[in-house]
């Protein structure tokens, strides 16, 4: 999964003359959906997204400093399958982008995951509309422009097999006491009948 991410003053999307979504000072996030893409992308971008500091603290005003929750600003979401693009010569290509069907159920689930993350989310965060041929209107704070991708490894990790559980040792002991105990009553058993017979002999 990769990600442009913008600070800005303002950003909105419109299509034709409708307006889909906008923010006052935030961020604007184009969002690119690769075929290899999975929940656990998801959860580690929309995670990267909220706590990247871009912002001036609101107390101190130091710079690279507070995040989106920190500041309270907003965050515009906008689709584009052209981030996953890989040049054939001078013509792109878009096969490692997503399929538009699965595609759009993972941007959807990618805006809820979001969504669940950021206060008052109704409000702040805003969305372009997926599929539709867009107009973003971004004014770029600084500028300020930060590429980000997700790490394959995601892919890849394996869920660690469940330890076996440890066998309790003072249940352990207790069973190792009580077989004693019994071979010990059989070992008896077997003397005291030996004596017996040599008693009657004699």
């Amino acid at each position: 999964m990769k990600a442009i991410v913008q600070k800005v003053t303002k950003a909105s999307v419109t299509v034709g003359d409708r307006c889909t979504g906008s923010i006052g000072q935030g961020m604007c996030v184009l969002l690119g959906i690769s075929t290899k893409d999975t929940d656990k992308e998801i959860e580690w971008m929309a995670n990267k997204l909220v706590k990247l500091r871009i912002f001036n603290h609101p107390d101190t005003d130091k710079p690279w400093d507070a995040d989106l929750l920190q500041c309270k600003f907003g965050i515009l979401i906008v689709s584009q399958f052209t981030l996953q693009c890989v040049l054939k010569g001078n013509k792109p290509d878009f096969h490692n982008a997503m399929k538009a069907e699965q595609s759009e159920l993972m941007y959807n689930k990618f805006v809820q995951v979001l969504k669940s993350k950021i206060p008052n989310s109704d409000t702040l965060v805003q969305e372009g509309e997926f599929g539709a041929f867009m107009q973003v209107h971004i004014q770029n704070d600084g500028p300020v422009t930060i590429p980000i991708e997700s790490p394959e490894s995601l892919s890849t990790q394996k869920v660690k097999p469940a330890k076996p559980q440890k066998q309790n040792n003072k249940n352990q002991g207790k069973k190792k006491v009580e077989s004693s105990e019994v071979a010990k009553d059989e070992t008896d058993k077997v003397v005291e009948q030996v004596t017996n017979d040599l008693d009657k002999k004699l």
